[in-house]
Parts: structure tokens; C-alpha cells; sequence
């Protein structure tokens, strides 16, 4: 390897280029699909398939010789906006979809729609009318649809098509049909807005209204003569998008599902079953989630499970679900732990947190982890569940055992287990078929250049999960005092503490530069049942600084070297807000802080996300919650420095959080630097934005820290 780390860490896209994904298995188990690119550093995805029992990959479809290899990736507005929720960075084959048995594919280029055979190999454009977003299969593999603009189409194999719905002249231009709003792909992590029958005839699809919505302008002052982009904006308090869901009938009928979308207006889920469309919908509140089934013919729903909590009800992926059975699988926190339930009945034990269901069938498959161990993720099983089952009798089987994250993809007796492990880079794909394994799905990820020098502890009276890394090849014995650097995350639904090797490479990087590293995971964050989730509700600021304290003291009567009196801290998003707060509230603590994309203001943020956590901010106790866990009041408190990172095109956190605190700042004399990335949104895929934004760290803390900092190493 020449080059150094920063510049193959932004090559490589953090290590993800390269690696298999969107892993799916067909029903017979004989087959294995996915996405992969060429090599560690070739961002252009083409869609694999695998024979289970030979072993062998075929390429089914290759982006360059589909289209002009010269040709310019030109996307839609909704496959932007679905690759900025999914935080992808990748190009080429995305996203794709198949029929029920996994003999037909179809994908999206440059708004053009393509399917390939996956039995034959082979791949072709139908010239339907763009541009195409989504397209799907129906169940039966004879039609497909896809969502263009606002309306949701149908296609033939032949490249004839019609509008299903979105063309009537008398719909307002602020409504779309078939996608998901932000809200869903966001923070729901339902990223699709239609789905088919199974026998292809109906689509239920979600038609969204924005009109109630706030419309947001993001400008990029780089190019004033670009005109600028809005955007629609639920932010906490204000209006949400209307979401209905509506059977449309290829016959054209049309019906609407029927609930009080006034009291349970957001939809988080839908599933085609035997007894009809199973949905589950949750009030604004986020304290009740009611599980339905509708009839498509009429719309009329019936009740099948309620979920109610003081905090909030979370949602589950993967879960409601009508198993084969007719046995109703929910997942809900029960005595403290998130627990699957059959009908009601509780079926995993009490020290298993549930994170997700991956595949229910006669067993159910999911990921979970024992609150013993909140750094490690593993595949569960149960036993079978037939009609009339005890819930009792059921039991759950771990098929991954090695300390690591592990996830999963299964059909028929297949499954592909995709494991990340502290002792090996990258992940690997292990290929079973009834419970043997018979391969593995090859990655072309890179090897980093560096390795974490990595200890893993528990910290303080609340045993917070915490990793230390120290330089590379730093000896025990060695007394020099080490600047501390913390790097946390530090929020809800997002864990940095785990058993997963490429993990910590940035952070080993800051740690081969001079310093002592360290990573907690607090209160809020996932894995440790639900009472450690909600000692953040009405309060994102106190309890998850209070643990980064925690911890970093606990590290330091573990590790002597680290020097106390050089403590620095930096963050992304929450972790952005919980490194600017940390400067602001514990200047005794900290003394620098880089603060990227950070939250600000909470009543800039979302719907959803916000008022989980600290309610409605138009009443009189949440305006007060609100001003509480604000960062712009705290402005005239600064006394260390302080850089403020943050992507001018971002629309999830946008720039008015870094831009509305600089304001307060300097109108208190506070200083402070503020590196605007231009062109940059959420996440930094670009190569030399992701590689040169970690140099300017560094030489910032150098300069903060008044440290001899080995700036211009690798």
C-alpha cells in the first residue's frame, strides 16, 4: 500500500467498497443474490447470483456494459433521496427486487428500468416512460411497477405502460403515490411505498400528501446561479406529510384502508398475508402502536394487537409478522427487554434483547443479543411453530457463536451469515444449507493499512461498554502521558462499541497520531434493554455526557498515561451534539471539541426522532424540555476550542444547526471555527472531502491542544 490511511480510508469508502450486500436467498435455497462491486476501491455495484451447491458466481448484470461505460450516474430525486436515508455512497446496481421465487430481478440506471433473468443470466432495458425509481416485480414474475415522479406506474414485459395512480388532474402537486415520505425512510426505516399481492392482480400503495408540510430551502452559496433546492421538512411541532394507504386493482378499481389516521397517523409497516394486509400504525405520540388487518377488497380493518408505554412503543424491523401458522409474531419490551411474542406470549427469554427479525416462516430467525453482552449481535433461531403451538414449549437456538456482530439472510434450508469479528478486517458471508456449511460469497474489501491496538472494558458503576486504543505498538510500560481523544457516537438507536475489527480504524488512526482513544456507549444507547433507553427521555444532554465522563475517568485509573489535563472530544450527528455540548456544559473536562453535522436545536430536527425523546415542543412543558437540551442557550459558556464541521447540502441535519449556533457564539464574543463542506449532505462519500476532513482534525487538535501531534504522518 502507498498511499496513506486517510487516503485509502475515503477510497475505499470506509472499507464498505467491494463487499457483497443486499443479500438475498431464494425460497428453494438453491440460489444466493447480491450487489458487489469489482474491487475495494470500484464504487459501480452489478448484481451477482451464486449457486448454492456448486459454488460457482455468475455476473447477471453489469452497469458498464448495460450502459455506456463513459456514461455520467444521473439520478432521480427519489433515488438520491433513498440513497442519503440509507447513508449509501455506492454507484451503479443499488437496490433491486425480485419475484416471489427469486426467477426475475429488477433495478434502476440512471432512471432507465432494467430486469434480468436470473435463471437465464441475462439482462435488458424495457424502454418504459422515466424517469424509473423502485421497480418491482409482481409475485408471479409476468408485470412489474415503479414510481415515476409523483405516480406510480405499471409496466409490461413488453415495455408498455400506465399509470396506476398520481395522474388525475385534480391530486395537488404536493402529492406522490408509491414512495415513502422522509419520515418512514428516515427514521421508520421503511424505505418503500408500495407493495404487491401476492397473486399480482393489487398493489397497496401509500399515497403521501406534503402539502401540510414546511418547506425548507437549501442553497449552496458556492454556485449562486444555481438555483436553490426545497425541500419538505416535518420538523418537531410542526405539520407531518398525510399518509394514507389506498388497494389499487390492475382492473383499476380502488379502495382505502380504513383507520383514525387522526389518532394513529403514522403508518409504519404493511405485509400482504393469507387474511389480508397486515399493517402496524403508531400515534404521534409514539406511546401506542396498533397491529391491523385490513380487508382489500373493502378497507375495513380489525385490531389484532395494541402496544402501549408511558415513554415510547419501538419499532421492531422486521416485525409484525402472520406466520405460516396464523400465529401473530409481534415484538414488544417486556419486564425491561425488548421480547418477541406469539400471540401475545412472550417466546425469548428475559436476558435477550431483541434488535430484529430477519425471516418468518415455521422458525422465526432473528438478531439479538444478551443484555450481558450489548457489544455483540448474533442469529437466533427458534424451534418450529405449528397451529396450535404452546408458546411455552417453544425454544431459541444461537447459531452464531463467536464474539462479533453477525447478521443474516435465509430461504429454504439456506442461510448466509454475514459475521464481523475484533481479530479479522472486514466481514465474511458464510453460506449454510441445512445447517452445514458449504461456502462463502467472496469480498474484494480491502485490507486496512493500519490494525487496532483495541481493549475492550467495562467502565464505572454503570458498566458502560468502552473501548481503549492506544499507538500501535505502545508498550505497557511506556509512562508518557497521552492527550485523550473521545470519539463517541453517544445517542440512541446507534452503538460504536462492538465486536466488529473496521470499527475502530479512524479512531486507531487519531491513536497512532499521539493519542489515547476512547469509545463508550451510554445511557440511550441500544442493547441494553429498554429502562437504559429511556434515561434519555426529556434529557439528550445530561445522562449521555455524564457516561462519556464516566467512562473516560474509569479508562483512566485503568491506563495511567492518559493525560487528563489534554482531553479533546469529536462526533458526527448526535455525536456532533454530544462533543459541542461537552466544551460548552464541562469545560473542566474537556478542553476541545469538533463538532460535525451536530443537532443544535432540537426544534430543527424531526418529527419522529424529536418528539420520542422530548415530546411536543409547542407545549408549555416541552418548550421548556426543549430550551433544556438546546445548545444555542449554552452559546455565551464556551471557553475552549471549538470546530464546527458541516455539509452545506444536508437534509436530514441541516446546516442552520452549525450556522444558528456560530451566530449565538459570536454574538457572545465566543471563538470559534466553523469548516463548511460545500456540495457535502450527511454523510462525506467524496474522496477527498472523506480523506482531507480527517487532516484537518487532526491539525486542529494539535493547535487545541497545544500537542506535538504527528500531523503529517500517514
Amino acid at each position: 500500500m502507498s498511499d496513506t490511511f486517510p487516503r485509502q480510508f475515503a477510497r475505499t469508502q470506509r472499507f464498505t467498497l467491494g463487499e457483497p450486500r443486499n443479500v438475498t436467498v431464494s425460497p428453494d435455497g438453491r440460489r444466493v443474490i447480491f450487489l458487489r462491486s469489482s474491487a475495494g476501491d470500484d464504487p459501480v455495484n452489478a448484481l451477482w447470483e451464486l449457486d448454492v451447491h456448486s459454488g460457482d458466481e455468475r455476473l447477471v448484470a453489469d452497469p458498464r456494459t448495460l450502459l455506456d461505460r463513459h456514461t455520467t450516474e444521473e439520478l432521480t430525486d427519489e433515488e438520491r433521496a433513498r440513497r442519503e436515508r440509507m447513508r449509501d455512497g455506492s454507484s451503479g446496481i443499488t437496490a433491486y427486487a425480485t419475484d416471489a421465487a427469486c426467477r426475475v430481478a429488477a433495478f434502476a440506471l440512471n432512471g432507465e428500468l432494467f430486469t434480468a433473468g436470473l435463471l437465464s443470466g441475462t439482462s435488458r432495458r424495457l424502454a418504459v416512460k422515466g424517469p424509473v425509481h423502485d421497480p418491482r416485480p409482481d409475485p408471479t414474475a409476468t408485470r412489474l411497477a415503479y414510481v415515476s415522479g409523483p405516480t406510480l406506474r405499471l409496466a409490461e414485459l413488453d415495455g408498455t405502460s400506465r399509470v396506476l395512480a398520481g395522474e388525475d388532474a385534480t391530486e395537488q402537486r404536493s402529492v406522490a403515490w408509491g414512495s415513502a415520505d422522509f419520515i418512514a425512510a428516515e427514521e421508520m426505516h421503511r424505505f418503500r411505498g408500495y407493495w404487491w399481492s401476492p397473486d399480482g392482480t393489487a398493489l397497496a400503495a401509500c399515497r403521501v400528501d406534503d402539502d401540510p408540510v414546511a418547506t425548507w430551502t437549501i442553497a449552496d452559496p458556492a454556485a449562486p446561479g444555481t438555483a436553490a433546492r426545497t425541500v419538505r421538512y416535518p420538523a418537531a411541532g410542526t405539520s407531518n406529510p398525510i399518509v394514507t394507504l389506498h388497494v389499487l386493482g390492475l382492473d383499476g378499481s380502488q379502495v382505502e384502508v380504513d383507520w383514525d389516521h387522526d389518532e394513529l397517523p403514522y403508518l409504519v409497516t404493511v405485509a400482504w398475508t393469507r387474511a389480508g394486509l397486515l399493517l402496524s400504525t403508531q400515534s404521534r405520540d409514539q406511546r401506542r402502536t396498533v397491529t391491523m388487518i385490513a380487508d382489500p377488497t373493502s378497507g375495513a380493518t380489525r385490531v389484532v394487537a395494541t402496544d402501549d408505554d408511558g415513554a415510547w412503543v419501538e419499532n421492531v424491523p422486521g416485525a409484525p409478522r402472520l406466520l405460516r401458522s396464523g400465529a401473530l409474531l409481534t415484538a414488544s419490551d417486556s419486564d425491561g427487554t425488548r421480547r418477541l411474542l406469539l400471540d401475545g406470549e412472550p417466546i425469548t427469554p428475559r436476558d435477550v434483547q431483541v434488535r430484529s427479525v430477519v425471516h418468518a416462516d415455521e422458525r422465526i430467525v432473528f438478531l439479538a443479543n444478551r443484555l450481558s453482552a450489548p457489544t455483540e449481535m448474533h442469529v437466533w433461531v427458534t424451534s418450529p411453530i405449528t397451529a396450535g403451538v404452546d408458546p411455552v414449549s417453544i425454544t431459541i437456538e444461537r447459531l452464531t457463536t463467536t464474539p462479533g456482530v453477525h447478521s443474516a439472510a435465509v430461504g429454504g434450508a439456506t442461510t448466509v451469515i454475514r459475521s464481523m469479528t475484533t481479530d479479522r478486517p472486514g466481514a465474511t458471508h458464510t453460506v449454510t444449507t441445512g445447517g452445514r456449511r458449504v461456502g462463502e460469497v467472496v469480498s474484494f474489501v480491502e485490507t486496512p493499512s493500519i490494525t487496532p491496538n483495541l481493549t475492550l472494558i467495562r467502565t464505572g458503576l454503570r458498566e458502560l461498554a468502552t473501548a481503549v486504543l492506544l499507538p500501535t505498538g505502545h508498550e505497557p510500560d511506556d509512562d508518557t502521558a497521552l492527550p485523550v481523544l473521545l470519539d463517541p457516537y453517544g445517542g440512541p438507536h446507534a452503538q460504536r462499541v462492538t465486536h466488529a475489527h473496521n470499527s475502530y480504524l479512524s479512531s486507531q488512526w487519531f491513536a497512532d497520531r499521539g493519542f489515547a482513544v476512547i469509545i463508550a456507549d451510554g445511557r440511550g444507547t441500544p442493547g441494553r434493554g429498554a429502562e437504559w433507553e429511556r434515561a434519555v427521555r426529556h434529557d439528550l444532554a445530561n445522562p449521555p455526557l455524564d457516561d462519556q465522563i464516566d467512562a473516560l475517568h474509569a479508562s483512566a485509573e485503568r491506563f495511567p498515561v492518559l493525560d487528563l489535563e489534554r482531553v479533546a472530544i469529536r462526533g458526527w450527528s448526535f455525536g456532533g451534539y454530544l462533543a459541542a455540548l461537552a466544551v460548552l456544559d464541562r469545560p473542566d473536562v474537556f478542553h476541545a471539541a469538533i463538532a460535525g453535522a451536530p443537532v443544535t436545536e432540537w426544534r430543527l430536527y424531526d418529527t419522529h426522532y424529536t418528539e420520542r425523546y422530548l415530546g411536543d415542543p409547542t407545549s408549555d412543558v416541552g418548550a421548556a424540555v426543549y430550551d433544556a437540551n438546546s445548545l444555542i442557550g449554552r452559546a455565551d459558556q464556551l471557553t475552549r476550542p471549538l470546530l464546527l464541521i458541516h455539509g452545506l447540502a444536508d437534509d436530514n441535519v441541516v446546516a442552520a444547526h452549525t450556522l444558528q449556533l456560530s451566530a449565538a457564539l459570536l454574538a457572545t464574543g465566543r471563538p470559534h471555527e466553523v469548516l463548511p463542506l460545500v456540495g457535502v449532505t450527511h454523510m462525506t462519500p467524496q474522496e477527498v472531502v472523506a480523506e482531507n476532513l480527517l487532516r484537518h482534525q487532526l491539525d486542529f487538535l494539535s493547535r487545541a491542544l497545544g500537542s506535538n501531534l504527528e500531523s503529517s504522518a500517514p
